[in-house]
């Protein structure tokens, strides 16, 4: 008897891989078409790769940096296979193959992700971080305008990346501290960081080698058409109108074309009760209370209070003084006074009616303690009282818990049951076995961990070992390097590596924090893209890509001329170096505008700042350095920077159409 075939057997290939198999046939037809077109066999096969580099990118049929690594690969075999493909020799010299991994690009990129671990280690990006939640408040509307214009400002003086890299240790901590995901503020922050660098011509290597390019087409001039340079700010109000229109666009359209997508670097969730109320059914909540001065709560302790309302007060500040969280700083007699500012943690119901019976006033979200209980530095965890332990028969008021070890007691398990604040849980002697629910600073839980009184059950936290007193060390060193990039002629990695070992040598950073500090996974996306490149470039197949385009536009007007310009330059930097774009583009720019009349200097200014340019695939080194920790995909890309490309394009040539 025969059956029909079960689909089970055979299903039906899913929809990405029917979309990565029709557009894998389109981009082939594409390859042998144009390879009818060119005019050398090596630019058809550097055709055909860069093709096939722009299929695997776009419709991710691997990770980034796998398709990344594969493409170099296939230019190293190039030079294997070079007889059975038609070339005399590979694509790109073996000898240079891996010479993107010793680039400048990638070595600064490594530098200044140490860098910025290093400051983040001493606290200098926490205290940035509570600023500008302090001022920016806890919305989209609110930040990315703050966020971004702060680096924009920050990357006109200085390498885009650098910036990018310094704010992203304090983007990572106002997402977990406002509950927004790293995806929706990284993207605004790390595109405005490339914007700012066409605000001067110190802001990004294509404006700055602009002017020794127009130096050397002048030698080849007539006197007559000699071209001046540029100064430092003659590109300023083109740079603020592109970051002002990337805040804008983000601000309007981020709700529409930014991810939601978890990131790498913010596990631990915005909301440090959410455990305990999934675990144990209690729906508790953390809040910041403010006692007024005519206040009855005023002159009275903490203990004549928590367990009659069922409040648990975890943290306090007095007017004038520093907020009191953790061992050493709060106790049972700890005296309430006015203008007091109170941690609780509380289930809703019995919070409102302490609120009320006080006349307290109840804070929206957290602002004294926004940094201090963030759910990177504080939290609930679950710690047991072992057998032999010397706490057994002794209750948490006996002991002075919270006082003494730093663990403000929430709730105790016990048989199954779980018994709460307002159940006497501080007056209970433990028993072998209990779990101790407790609100407690994560650095306070690490300390528990290795006293033998109690067995820790709560191991995902952030173990973060802040150095403030490093802080002048990672001061001096990042002022080193900036100072090195600003006013010296030192390569900028040298710069930056200087700045980088400088805290290693100092203790800011060890060496295997500062190891792990490194995306590797942008470091081989950056550094495997480099030989394509390069053979894009010495094969000659940019010039003939250049070539055929001002054929195509030779005879149009000279603004349509020069925004083709600007398109070709976008092309370029997204598939090789901003700076070998500049230095192919130029002359080419300028013998264009010679021909149509136009001035050539504008028309050289048009391509170092399309250069810029570059939102659409993570090949840019700021997007390469913001895609891990965002957990952003190529499409989102896209998405958001497809948008951005033509915003920037139209925006570029109307300022410039007004200035020049």
């Amino acid at each position: 008897m025969n059956l029909p075939a079960s689909s089970e057997a055979n299903p039906p290939p899913s929809n990405p891989m029917k979309k990565q198999l029709i557009a894998g046939i389109i981009f082939a037809v594409i390859a042998v078409f144009v390879a009818q077109m060119v005019p050398s066999i090596e630019i058809a096969w550097v055709s055909a790769i860069l093709l096939l580099t722009i299929y695997l990118f776009a419709f991710e049929v691997v990770g980034v940096d796998v398709a990344a690594i594969t493409i170099m690969v296939l230019l190293g075999l190039s030079s294997l296979f070079a007889p059975y493909m038609g070339l005399a020799e590979g694509l790109v010299d073996t000898g240079k193959l891996f010479d993107g991994f010793a680039s400048n690009a990638v070595i600064s990129i490594i530098a200044v992700m140490i860098i910025g671990a290093g400051l983040d280690k001493t606290g200098i990006m926490s205290k940035v971080a509570t600023f500008i939640l302090s001022v920016g408040g806890k919305t989209e509307a609110r930040i990315i305008p703050f966020i971004s214009t702060s680096v924009g400002i920050i990357s006109s003086f200085m390498q885009n990346v650098g910036a990018a890299a310094l704010f992203l240790p304090v983007v990572s901590r106002i997402s977990a501290r406002s509950g927004l995901p790293m995806s929706r503020l990284l993207m605004p922050m790390g595109f405005c960081a490339i914007l700012g660098g066409t605000v001067t011509m110190v802001g990004s290597s294509p404006l700055i080698l602009l002017n020794d390019l127009i130096l050397t087409s002048n030698q080849a001039l007539p006197e007559s058409q000699q071209m001046d340079t540029w100064s430092l700010f003659s590109v300023t109000p083109i740079g603020l109108a592109l970051v002002a229109t990337g805040i804008i666009y983000f601000v309007l359209a981020g709700r529409y074309v930014l991810p939601a997508s978890p990131s790498e670097s913010n596990t631990t969730g915005s909301d440090p009760m959410r455990y305990f109320q999934d675990v144990y059914g209690v729906n508790y909540s953390l809040s910041e209370i403010v006692v007024p001065d005519d206040s009855s709560l005023v002159g009275k302790q903490l203990d004549d209070v928590e367990t009659q309302y069922r409040v648990r007060i975890i943290a306090n500040k007095r007017t004038g003084s520093e907020v009191n969280v953790g061992p050493g700083t709060l106790a049972r007699d700890t005296e309430i006074v006015g203008g007091m500012v109170l941690g609780i943690v509380a289930d809703p119901h019995d919070l409102s009616q302490f609120v009320e019976k006080y006349g307290l006033n109840k804070r929206a979200e957290l602002r004294t303690f926004s940094e201090a209980l963030a759910a990177t530095k504080a939290g609930i965890a679950e710690v047991v009282i072992p057998p032999g332990s010397k706490l057994i028969g002794k209750s948490a008021r006996d002991v002075w818990m919270r006082k003494v070890y730093g663990l403000a007691m929430v709730g105790l398990h016990r048989n199954g049951e779980t018994m709460r604040e307002g159940d006497d849980i501080r007056n209970t002697p433990f028993q072998a076995g209990d779990t101790l629910v407790c609100h407690t600073p994560w650095d306070v839980l690490a300390r528990i961990e290795k006293d033998k009184n109690f067995v820790v059950v709560t191991t995902e936290y952030p173990r973060e070992e802040l150095r403030p007193k490093k802080v002048a060390w990672a001061g001096i060193f990042f002022g080193i390097a900036l100072f090195m990039v600003l006013f010296t002629d030192v390569r900028l990695s040298v710069a930056l590596l200087t700045g980088a070992m400088g805290m290693v040598l100092s203790g800011v950073l060890k060496i295997e924090e500062a190891y792990e500090a490194v995306s590797w996974k942008t470091v081989f996306l950056l550094a495997s893209l480099i030989p394509l490149g390069l053979a894009v470039e010495t094969t000659g197949t940019a010039k003939w890509i250049a070539e055929e385009v001002v054929v195509m536009v030779g005879g149009a007007a000279p603004w349509v001329i020069q925004t083709a310009i600007a398109v070709l330059a976008t092309f370029f930097t997204l598939v090789m170096s901003n700076v070998g774009a500049t230095v192919l583009l130029v002359p080419l720019a300028v013998n264009i505008a010679i021909q149509v009349g136009a001035d050539p200097a504008v028309y050289a200014l048009t391509v170092a700042i399309a250069t810029s340019n570059s939102f659409l695939i993570p090949t840019h080194q700021v997007n390469a350095l913001i895609m891990g920790p965002a957990g952003y995909r190529v499409p989102d890309f896209i998405r958001a920077g497809g948008i951005m490309t033509i915003l920037f394009l139209i925006v570029m040539m109307i300022m410039m159409t007004l200035i020049f």
